[in-house]
């Protein structure tokens, strides 16, 4: 709008610049009719260049000095916009970070950001404790829209990791486009936390998981292989995809679900509990449950099961 009203005054100017006095007497060409708009209608107004017929003064009576007007409506309107808004998203992220401790940071709101933060909050995840981490004006709108607290900004500086309190979170989730960008995120992350938060990056390329876990995330998925895997069940075995969709899928029959061995259960084989334990997990390491060598449950052992997704049952959810 300021600058249609620059324009506007410009070509009203240009079209009586004859009715205009230069101070070097030499007529007003459309650079000057440029000039004369500008410093006019920011009420700079240095004077050498006046109106001297009296069109020319009617106009900048009845046109120029209300587009002024105008002009400074816009100009201060904008400025307050801007700041209130800057202000606004100031008090929303200090008020948050106050009461806010063991949060999720998802870095990127694409559409691995989006299918990460729906397993959380199918898993039972408070929104409240999900911090969204864009740079894409679209995804900061989609994040903002769904009622999530949105950094705006790139994930790789720390700056604006660090806006997202990244050293009291409890895990961060990189679900980015570029694998080159995930690896820079990565080592911002193990550099700001000094390794004490759990990273779990998204990668396109089998050969850069690698690089991944050297940079210092604690699990990496590969989309690529990932999915080529699941094309391959679906052509040699199309049964077991709908098997493996049902596992991931909450809410639509069997289920993955972690919990705590029970003090009953320490010392038996996993195998024959009356659950389907499919994994044991201990200390941090998964423990194979085939082979000759039979595998017995300890005392802080987690087991990975399935169980009914329809049903009530202890556990979360994977």
């Amino acid at each position: 709008m300021a600058c249609t009203l620059v324009l506007l005054a410009v070509a009203v100017i240009y079209a009586d610049r004859e009715g205009y006095r230069d101070v070097n007497e030499d007529g007003l060409t459309l650079l000057d009719c440029f000039y004369y708009a500008v410093v006019s209608l920011s009420t700079t107004g240095y004077g050498d260049i006046t109106p001297a017929t009296q069109s020319a003064r009617l106009v900048n009576v009845l046109l120029i000095t209300p587009a002024r007007v105008l002009f400074l409506i816009i100009l201060v309107g904008t400025t307050l916009e801007v700041l209130t808004d800057q202000y606004r998203k100031g008090l929303r992220v200090s008020r948050w970070r106050r009461k806010l401790k063991d949060h999720v940071i998802i870095c990127g709101y694409g559409t691995k950001g989006r299918a990460a933060v729906a397993a959380l909050l199918e898993t039972g995840y408070d929104k409240s404790r999900i911090v969204i981490v864009e740079n894409r004006e679209a995804g900061v709108r989609q994040a903002q829209a769904s009622g999530f607290v949105v950094i705006e900004g790139d994930a790789t500086r720390s700056a604006v990791l660090n806006d997202a309190d990244v050293k009291n979170c409890k895990s961060v989730i990189i679900a980015t486009d570029r694998d080159e960008a995930s690896v820079l995120i990565t080592l911002t992350v193990r550099q700001l936390t000094a390794g004490q938060v759990r990273i779990i990056a998204a990668v396109r390329e089998q050969e850069n998981a690698a690089l991944l876990k050297q940079s210092g995330a604690h699990h990496v998925i590969v989309s690529s292989s990932t999915a080529g895997r699941l094309l391959g069940l679906t052509t040699t075995a199309p049964p077991l995809i709908d098997v493996v969709e049902d596992l991931l899928t909450p809410g639509q029959g069997m289920a993955l679900a972690m919990r705590s061995a029970e003090r009953a259960e320490v010392g038996q084989n996993p195998r024959q509990l009356p659950t389907l334990v499919v994994a044991l997990i201990r200390r941090g390491k998964v423990l194979p449950l085939g082979g000759e060598q039979a595998v017995t449950i300890e005392t802080g052992d987690l087991l990975v099961y399935i169980r009914d997704d329809e049903g009530v049952a202890s556990g979360v959810t994977v």
